[in-house]
């Protein structure tokens, strides 16, 4: 799907009898197609995100769409026709108390405007201007009238609170075909707002997406992702990565073990002499896509007993005895 026409119908791909589900549907698609974030490499991409979401603008809002049919709406992004300013679509959707927030490792593309209102009364805005002269004298202060004599000079109204800044973070899971394609995910603020974020394509596990001035005092709020299976694997793109514990006679001597892969259990042989850290690769054992397909990778991660039973402490006990320099 391509974004052509000025027309903002043409612009989503619809024709104009389209139900409100399909322009939803429509709209998600194109966004996340041409999100600047993930076309990097295509100068044009900003510029279509921006029709799009103006487009969706016009015609989710009934009355922004009766204005463009009736042909009386201007634009002042690009001169289409019935389209409003960016800027405009923004602050509609972010005021209307539902947030959209796209990221690429957690890059945030736009946050609503919020105006602080002094809690002064009306007599405290309206105090006389007759006291005040303006411009200010040389000396760089603005000189104040006394007051006539019985009369009350009003107290300046007291400043709002500024509400300190706190980051925030939601760990959010995925399964392995909801991290390889991208998946929306609706986060609930602690707020009661709600951030519609799409993760990008061929996520990992433990990747952190930022959104930017969500939280509290304009500060941030992350998103972990957690995409693990139930065996313990995790996924990176389209590698697997799982974590196999050995004894220490286990890598010393060399083994066998049986490792847990997306198509079922495979038998993995240990060479001898391994060492914790020590990778293992499986190919062909990753996720698909299309043709490609990635690798499972196997860290070897020696432990020792916690608890040693006496047998084991004699054993460990004569095997230092044998590792000791000779005098």
């Amino acid at each position: 799907m391509t974004v052509t026409g000025t027309n903002p119908w043409e612009v989503l791909g619809l024709s104009p009898d389209a139900d409100a589900e399909s322009l939803k549907q429509a709209f998600r698609h194109l966004a996340r197609q041409w999100h600047p974030d993930l076309n990097g490499n295509d100068p044009d991409a900003e510029e279509r995100f921006k029709r799009i979401n103006e487009a969706y603008a016009v015609l989710s809002d009934p009355r922004r769409r009766l204005a463009w049919e009736r042909g009386t709406s201007s634009s002042a992004a690009g001169g289409i026709q019935g389209f409003p300013a960016f800027e405009d679509y923004l602050e509609h959707l972010f005021g209307a108390g539902r947030h959209s927030a796209a990221s690429h490792r957690g890059v945030s593309h736009g946050r609503g405007r919020e105006e602080a209102v002094s809690p002064g009364s009306a007599d405290d805005r309206s105090a006389d201007s007759d006291n005040l002269h303006w411009p200010p004298s040389d000396s760089g202060t603005a000189r104040r009238r006394d007051p006539a004599p019985g009369s009350v000079t009003p107290r300046p109204a007291t400043p709002a609170p500024v509400p300190g800044r706190t980051d925030q973070e939601t760990v959010v899971d995925l399964t392995p075909e909801q991290a390889l394609a991208g998946d929306c995910v609706i986060l609930q603020l602690e707020d009661g707002r709600e951030v519609e974020v799409w993760t990008p394509p061929f996520a990992g596990d433990g990747w952190r997406l930022r959104l930017a001035g969500v939280a509290p005092g304009a500060g941030d709020h992350f998103v972990q992702l957690r995409v693990r299976t139930e065996e313990g694997l995790r996924i990176d793109g389209l590698r697997v990565l799982f974590c196999l514990d050995l004894s220490p006679s286990q890598a010393v001597l060399g083994s066998q073990a049986i490792v847990p892969t997306l198509d079922g259990p495979v038998r993995l042989r240990v060479p001898a002499g391994s060492s914790s850290g020590r990778l293992l690769r499986l190919r062909g054992r990753g996720l698909t896509d299309g043709e490609r397909r990635g690798d499972q990778i196997v860290e070897l991660r020696i432990v020792v007993p916690a608890d040693p039973t006496p047998a084991e402490q004699a054993l460990y006990g004569r095997l230092m005895e044998l590792e000791a320099p000779s005098n």
